[in-house]
């Protein structure tokens, strides 16, 4: 048998005895940004995968340094720029432990409520992209739509569409609009009389299902291993959800409303499927704050912070479970009024690195499948 050889090409064939090095991206429809794709092909089929990262990044850990903790708010802000308010909420709870501040009762239940939006909002996202990238272009209209009804509330409340800056140390920037809670309740039903949009439409579709089921299976070891987390370690049968496992701002009271849903089969159409419950089951949750908050005396929705904040000398860490995974902060202080150290865990970053695993043996038809399935952010990944 010849040896082998490995070429890299652009357009065009090789010997048949070599391997051919194909770039996916940085710049590709199916990649969600600049990410880029290494894959080493035999034939169709591809032998290795790697994921080449870092063209987004913009140094955000470092810049924490140099900004006080009212400031870091926006860096924090923008990694997964489909997670705001949850990227905002981590860092918050990191400065707060480390205050060991109470917050007021108005704001946490307030906090969780916005954070279940905000993670309808990011899933509605991937519902409608994902059908996309198959093929199927009607999803991504009527995931929209919902995002709209949605969008238009947070709007509301915080001033900001994408990036909210509504947390602040302490609790939130300011209260609830008059009627607001009632124009959310409204959205949160409005959105829910639709999902079954994407049961049918999507779930229901034999093409769909034909280019999911069964391909890219992710076993529960490369899940541990990697440290995958969110609804793709869900959709591999690994049960952990920090707001049951762990839980933070409300979710302690909010057990017999949270369901956390796994599927065995590890596969594109399993982690689509969790995806899709856990947007159902949010929506649960929102209703069940808004039943809260309507019940909550009038209050504070914040604490009065000096004009200087410095946090005491020391280390947290603090993880929350956002729309795509484990985010997590560890924070370290020297007593100043910027961070001496902020480590950013972000999901994205460790759920892309399980493509090594995912992608050799399969078929470069069904790489974007795979990808796609991945549910994931790039400015997350580089942070």
């Amino acid at each position: 048998m010849s040896p082998t050889t490995q070429t890299t090409v652009g357009i065009g064939g090789a010997a048949e005895s070599t391997d051919m090095v194909l770039n996916i991206g940085p710049q590709h429809p199916s990649t969600h940004g600049v990410l880029r794709l290494k894959l080493v092909l035999d034939g169709e089929r591809i032998v290795r995968a790697e994921p080449v990262i870092g063209y987004m990044h913009r140094g955000a850990e470092k810049l924490f340094e140099a900004r006080d903790y009212r400031q870091i708010i926006m860096l924090a802000n923008r990694h997964d720029w489909l997670s705001a308010f949850s990227n905002e909420l981590g860092v918050v709870l990191a400065v707060e432990r480390m205050l060991g501040m109470e917050v007021p009762e108005r704001a946490v239940w307030t906090r969780t409520l916005l954070a279940e939006l905000n993670r309808v909002l990011n899933h509605l996202m991937f519902l409608g992209s994902y059908p996309l990238e198959l093929g199927g272009i009607t999803p991504v209209f009527y995931a929209f739509r919902e995002r709209e009804v949605l969008q238009n509330v947070m709007e509301e409340v915080s001033g900001g569409r994408m990036h909210y800056m509504f947390n602040r140390v302490g609790g939130l920037k300011e209260d609830l609009p008059a009627g607001w809670t009632t124009r959310a309740r409204a959205a949160v039903a409005a959105v829910r009389s639709r999902m079954d949009v994407f049961d049918d439409l999507v779930l229901g579709n034999e093409i769909f299902r034909g280019r999911t089921r069964g391909v890219g299976a992710l076993a529960p070891e490369a899940v541990h291993a990697y440290g995958v987390s969110g609804p793709i370690a869900r959709g591999s049968g690994v049960d952990f959800d920090l707001r049951r496992d762990e839980p933070y701002l409300a979710y302690g009271e909010l057990q017999d409303t949270l369901k956390v849903v796994t599927r065995s089969e590890g596969d594109c159409l399993a982690r689509f499927e969790v995806l899709l419950a856990q947007t159902h089951n949010a929506l649960d949750l929102a209703d069940a704050c808004l039943d809260r908050i309507a019940q909550l005396a009038p209050g504070p929705i914040n604490q009065r912070l000096p004009k200087v904040l410095k946090a005491p000398e020391g280390h947290t860490y603090a993880w929350t479970e956002n729309p795509l995974g484990i985010n997590g902060y560890y924070l370290v202080s020297k007593g100043e009024k910027t961070p001496y150290r902020l480590k950013l865990r972000s999901a994205s970053y460790n759920n892309i690195q399980a493509l090594t695993e995912l992608l050799p043996g399969t078929l470069v038809a069904d790489m974007v499948a795979i990808l796609g399935s991945m549910f994931f952010v790039v400015g997350d990944i580089d942070k």
